[in-house]
C-alpha cells in the first residue's frame, strides 16, 4: 500500500471537517425532490455518519502493526483511564466489555518497538491492573456497514 503523503494528510483532515457532497444525482436517482435529499444529507453528516479518519487505513499513514488490547482496570478510574487513552494517538477505539477484560483497545503502530512502546504507555496509566495483547495477523472482514444497511431494508 502506498504511504499517504503530507499533502494528502493535510486534505483528509481538512475533509474529515467540512465533507460536502452533492445530493442533486441521489434525489433523481430516488425520485425525490433535491432540496429534500439535502436537507436530509446535512442532517446525516451532522448526526449520523463517521469523520472520514474512520476510512483512512492505519498502514497509509505507516501505522501497519494493528493490535488489540484487552485492559484489566479498577472500575472507580475509568473515567480517568479513558481520557488517558483519547491522549494517546496510537490509540484508534477503545471498548467498554462485559467479561474477563474491561475495556478493548484497537491500536496501530509502525512496528513491534513502537507496539511494545505503546503497551508500557497502557500499562502506566493509573487504574490498570493488566493489559493483555493479540496481534492482528490479517483483517479476515473488514469495518462496513453497507451489508446491514441492505439487510435492513428487506421487508
Amino acid at each position: 500500500m502506498q504511504l499517504l503523503d503530507q499533502t494528502d494528510r493535510r486534505i483528509l483532515l481538512a475533509l474529515s471537517t467540512a465533507a460536502k457532497k452533492t445530493g442533486s444525482a441521489i434525489a433523481t436517482t430516488l425520485s425525490l425532490g433535491r432540496n429534500t435529499v439535502q436537507t436530509r444529507m446535512t442532517r446525516l453528516e451532522n448526526e449520523v455518519l463517521e469523520s472520514i479518519d474512520r476510512r483512512v487505513p492505519p498502514a497509509a499513514l505507516g501505522y501497519g502493526l494493528l493490535s488489540f488490547v484487552e485492559l484489566h482496570v479498577d472500575q472507580r478510574h475509568l473515567e480517568d483511564i479513558a481520557a488517558q487513552l483519547r491522549l494517546i494517538p496510537e490509540v484508534l477505539e477503545a471498548h467498554g466489555l462485559t467479561g474477563s477484560a474491561d475495556i478493548l483497545v484497537r491500536v496501530a503502530a509502525k512496528d513491534a518497538q513502537e507496539l511494545f512502546r505503546v503497551h508500557g504507555q497502557l500499562l502506566h496509566i493509573r487504574g490498570v491492573n493488566r493489559a493483555d495483547s493479540a496481534l492482528s495477523m490479517a483483517e479476515l472482514v473488514p469495518y462496513r456497514t453497507t451489508s446491514l444497511l441492505a439487510h435492513s431494508l428487506q421487508p
